[in-house]
């Protein structure tokens, strides 16, 4: 396989009530198919997020959308366009990335609490944060365990638990 040069194809999720922004790397060559985020079957981000606010397992978008909109969490990738070789964040390569602003200011409106929660989804979205977005937005990020069918070598019980962790326990969220 090739380089392919890649545009982001799926708009940022959010409203204004988003309290957690749950940042991914690129998406997935399915997602990307589907314009929408963590679309590939086995990707365990749906079946994470269903364990950690204890909600059915969401199958259509509308019902994803609605998931994420219930529990103020807004979505989005770090990168707007790179080179990459299918859907593998090790190869990919001249990032440009996404303007967070929007989300960040319009998750402010009518609230109290102006502090929107950054979390990674993975090692490479941490990074390409860390790298090009920490510096610009002063908000620090909290890497979660990677979602993807990449990491098999943690289990979804695994998984499901470190993300309750952080997402729930250790802000006192509920």
């Amino acid at each position: 396989m090739n380089y392919q040069h890649e545009n982001h194809p799926i708009p940022p999720l959010y409203d204004k009530d988003s309290s957690i922004l749950i940042l991914g790397s690129f998406p997935s060559v399915k997602s990307r198919e589907a314009r929408f985020f963590y679309h590939h079957p086995q990707n365990r981000f749906w079946k994470v997020l269903a364990f950690v606010f204890d909600e059915k397992i969401p199958e259509s978008i509308p019902q994803k959308e609605e998931m994420l909109h219930r529990n103020h969490i807004a979505l989005w990738d770090v990168i707007a366009s790179c080179d990459i070789i299918g859907s593998g964040d090790s190869s990919i390569k001249n990032v440009t990335v996404n303007d967070l602003t929007p989300i960040l200011l319009g998750s402010f409106d009518n609230r109290e609490d102006k502090q929107i929660r950054i979390f990674t989804n993975g090692e490479k979205s941490y990074q390409l944060y860390k790298k090009y977005m920490e510096e610009i937005y002063h908000i620090p990020s909290v890497k979660l365990p990677s979602t993807s069918p990449a990491n098999a070598a943690m289990s979804l019980e695994v998984l499901c638990k470190q993300w309750k962790e952080h997402l729930l326990d250790q802000y006192g969220m509920d």
